[in-house]
């Protein structure tokens, strides 16, 4: 049996209760790590991998970090998906009897990092918990540790749902139960989620006031990420807000398919914020506003009177320039008070972090008043509900000095006349220093030793210090030795001595004094945390309003307005983010309009015309506008949408084992499957990834189903030209075609939509401005003669047959043309023409055959074929 060293003993009996992290065991000034711990971590943060005595014929593992730079390797850790146990000494080990005793302190985890490079400032950092209320829903509730900010909902839709709310919003780490980590194991891993398990839920009591807003099918969830959030972190939850629940209906829905195909938040090539539509609209300047930002795009609303509230503030201020760039200057001195609030709750609060809520506060009474003297009642209204916190001000600016150092215990944290017991500590501890200067000066004089000096270090003390050289002008027997040198001594009177007791023990109870202080006073403000929080809101708010102010104006969008019927008419749009960045080129602005009698559009045109970006400005304006943002048209009158989706683009899914078809077909028929009638449905090139006739069916399908069993409003993009006979079929369906020409035998983008159906696919030409080579360009060019030519005379060959003669042979007929016309009549024995297959052929002689497309040939001969069966 192995007999481990009693500090041994103790690490493992603690590492036994955090199996799923790495401990972090505090010995003196490093963290160490042992066993596979120690093996594991040497190879994730590169650091050299040792041994120690453990009591054991063996030496095990071990690695350690210096703690004063620990932060660095615990951030590397977690944003990697590991957890942390941070393992402090709770006891001076000046007085332990046998091993100091340890305890964890923290359990630092990928849902529950606060601080760090990988903390964004304007991006919330959420964890998570889900239980499952039935096989297709869950409840779901949300929080961001470092503000306090707490969510829920019920998402409905099985599996697939949760994980795309996941997505949505970056979930690093969610809380699950046994059961559940079961069911979510692959997929989490696919994504790089964390689960954690917690079997507990927070009791009733103590639960209570953050559950006031939540049906009871979200009380159960809220209370098991409270209680995990409370084990691990291990301190005060005061700054958890209560759990809001967002009833999902009263939002316009993105799912995270749709807000990757539209580049919201993320582009789709380089996944950085460059090209995104967050990238456009982030003219926020305080941390708080960024945030806000992103819920706002995450989620815009789906009420008109919460968009129209939005955009009466973004209008009165764009009328108010100057008001608005006074806003902006102050606001850019507001720091984080969301954090700031999360810091003072955890206790992880510094001197220069009052000192920035203090600044922070000193904005706010001029806030207000430039809000107030703007005589816009919206704005009016804003200022009167911002919280000045003017006892917390008052209170930071008689406690804090103006430039605190950023450790609490170096002291000159609280200011002078703050408390009289420090103030007199000080006095005694400064006072006494001079009196150690003047001290040096006296020696000086008397001895004639112009570079004797007293000093001081934490071992000696104060000490009087000569040059060995000097030693014979000195009367020595004035002093005591104290501590030899190899070029100096260093002695000591008793006079020093005495005033040195004075001076370090003054300064040492003034710094633990003013440790107390501070402590006191961290505790003081933690009663005004839901004030802060209240203001913090606000001022985000009030943030992300001036800067759709700042983009509506720079970039020239105009106010949309919205009705209740299904309507949208959008005049001169363009798409914001590449009219961007294009810079000094002119973007080519289209309408969409579409109607009650036409909500679908079928757009054809070549390749690399602007179909999809067509598409996507059409989405991004709706988006911008229910958020509450001008938007870059000269006219946007615009129904209420409840959900987006989006089909754009392709892309293989790898790791999932799906290829780019099935990825399209997934994402359709998710679309399919939960859109309504208010809903906006976008697919671009809907069966590119399979042969030409099954993409054909399955797009003419769809088209077909939206129209008949949705109703929504709808762009369907296509290179299947045949697909353009359907505006005869379908009464909702409208075709347009983004133009193009042909200048020099190359192709020239025109990037206008003009209502009817393209004319050709320009597709040869597309490959020639990618610059194939010329010999394939030439052969393709032959060969799309050559199957042109072939078609026209097939074609041709069976109207000369239809027009050789008035009796028809209708079996001969069959076999050029399987299964079409005349398979109901090859069993007809009588060479008389009836009246019906008389009229047949009339229509057949009248038709155009040239100026007829394949689908449009398939469907006259499935009429004439009805109008023969009927007949008979």
């Amino acid at each position: 049996m192995t007999t481990y060293t009693p500090m041994m003993q103790q690490f493992l009996s603690i590492k036994s209760e955090y199996e799923d992290a790495f401990l972090f065991y505090r010995l003196g000034d490093f963290y160490e790590l042992f066993f596979d711990d120690a093996v594991k971590a040497s190879q994730i943060l590169e650091i050299t991998l040792t041994g120690r005595d453990a009591g054991t014929p063996e030496r095990i593992p071990m690695c350690g970090v210096p703690y004063h730079s620990a932060k660095g390797y615990i951030e590397t850790l977690v944003s990697k998906g590991y957890k942390v146990a941070i393992c402090e000494q709770t006891e001076d080990p000046k007085q332990a009897k046998g091993v100091v005793r340890r305890e964890v302190v923290q359990l630092i985890t990928p849902g529950t990092i606060t601080e760090g490079k990988t903390i964004d400032g304007k991006t919330n950092h959420y964890i998570a918990s889900a239980e499952q209320l039935s096989e297709n829903s869950f409840a779901f509730a949300y929080l961001d540790v470092s503000t306090g900010e707490a969510n829920s909902s019920i998402i409905e839709g099985g599996i697939k749902s949760l994980l795309q709310q996941l997505q949505t919003y970056h979930i690093r780490e969610i809380v699950v139960t046994e059961q559940l980590q079961i069911l979510l194991a692959e997929q989490a891993s696919q994504l790089g989620i964390v689960l954690s398990i917690e079997k507990e839920e927070m009791d009733e009591v103590q639960a209570g006031p953050y559950l006031i807003h939540l049906p009871e099918a979200l009380q159960g969830v809220a209370k098991s990420l409270l209680q995990y959030i409370e084990r691990t972190q291990m301190r005060s939850l005061s700054h958890i807000q209560p759990f809001t629940y967002t009833e999902l209906k009263q939002f316009l829905r993105i799912d995270s398919n749709s807000k990757r195909n539209l580049e919201l938040l993320q582009s789709i090539r380089g996944g950085d914020q460059k090209g995104t539509l967050l990238w456009l609209l982030d003219e926020t300047v305080t941390a708080m506003g960024g945030r806000k930002l992103k819920q706002w795009l995450h989620q815009p609303l789906a009420s008109e009177n919460g968009i129209n509230g939005r955009l009466n503030i973004v209008t009165d201020l764009l009328d108010e320039f100057f008001i608005r760039n006074e806003l902006r200057e102050l606001l850019k001195s507001v720091y984080d008070l969301e954090r700031l609030a999360g810091r003072v709750a955890f206790g992880n609060v510094g001197g220069r972090d009052l000192a920035q809520l203090r600044e922070s506060l000193r904005q706010v009474p001029m806030i207000r008043e430039q809000l107030m003297e703007s005589g816009k009642e919206t704005l009016s209204a804003l200022g009167e509900g911002l919280d000045t916190c003017v006892e917390v001000e008052q209170l930071l600016a008689r406690a804090i000095t103006d430039n605190p150092p950023i450790a609490v215990k170096e002291g000159d944290v609280i200011r002078d006349s703050y408390d009289e017991r420090l103030d007199e500590l000080r006095y005694a501890s400064r006072n006494g220093k001079d009196w150690i200067a003047s001290l040096e000066q006296k020696e000086r004089e008397i001895t004639g030793i112009k570079n004797l000096k007293i000093g001081y270090n934490r071992i000696f003390g104060y000490y009087i210090e000569i040059t060995k050289s000097q030693l014979g002008n000195v009367d020595l027997s004035r002093y005591t030795r104290k501590q030899t040198l190899a070029n100096a001594e260093r002695f000591i009177t008793e006079e020093l001595k005495e005033k040195e007791a004075i001076i370090l023990n003054a300064e040492e109870q003034s710094l633990a004094l003013e440790y107390d202080l501070f402590v006191a006073l961290r505790e003081e403000i933690k009663v005004f945390i839901p004030r802060l929080q209240a203001l913090a809101s606000a001022i985000s708010e009030l943030d992300v309003y001036i800067g759709f102010a700042v983009v509506s104006e720079k970039y020239r969008f105009v106010r949309p307005t919205f009705h209740s019927g299904r309507a949208l008419k959008i005049v001169n749009g363009r798409h914001p983010v590449v009219e961007k960045m294009l810079h000094k080129q002119t973007y080519v602005p289209n309408d969409c309009i579409l109607t009650e009698d036409k909500n679908m559009m079928l757009i054809t045109g070549p390749n690399m015309s602007g179909k999809s970006t067509y598409m996507r400005q059409v989405a991004l304006i709706v988006v911008l506008a229910q958020m509450g943002c001008y938007v870059p048209a000269n006219e946007a009158v615009l129904p209420i949408t409840d959900q987006i989706f989006t089909r754009i683009g392709a892309a293989d899914d790898l790791a999932a084992g799906q290829s780019t078809f099935m990825v399209e077909m997934l994402e359709s028929q998710h679309a399919i499957t939960n859109a309504t009638e208010r809903s906006l449905l976008l697919f671009d090139e809907i069966g590119r990834g399979t042969s030409t006739y099954d993409g054909m069916a399955l797009a003419q399908s769809m088209m077909e189903f939206i129209h008949h069993e949705i109703g929504a409003n709808t762009l369907f993009s296509t290179h299947y030209h045949e697909l353009t006979a359907l505006e005869d079929e379908l009464a909702r369906l409208q075709n347009v075609h983004v133009s193009a020409t042909e200048k020099g035998g190359r192709v020239v983008f025109l990037h206008k939509v003009k209502k009817g159906a393209a004319d050709k696919s320009y597709g040869v030409h597309v490959a020639q401005l990618a610059e194939m080579p010329e010999a394939i360009i030439e052969r393709a060019r032959v060969l799309l003669e050559e199957f042109e030519s072939s078609s026209r005379g097939s074609i041709g060959e069976i109207k000369d047959k239809v027009e050789e003669s008035s009796e028809l042979q209708l079996s001969l007929f069959e076999e050029e043309v399987a299964g079409s016309v005349g398979a109901s009549l090859a069993d007809e024995e009588s060479d008389v023409v009836s009246d019906a297959e008389r009229e047949v052929l009339q229509q057949l002689e009248k038709l155009n055959i040239m100026g007829t497309s394949p689908i449009q040939a398939m469907n006259i001969l499935y009429e004439l074929q009805q109008a023969l069966l009927s007949k008979k």
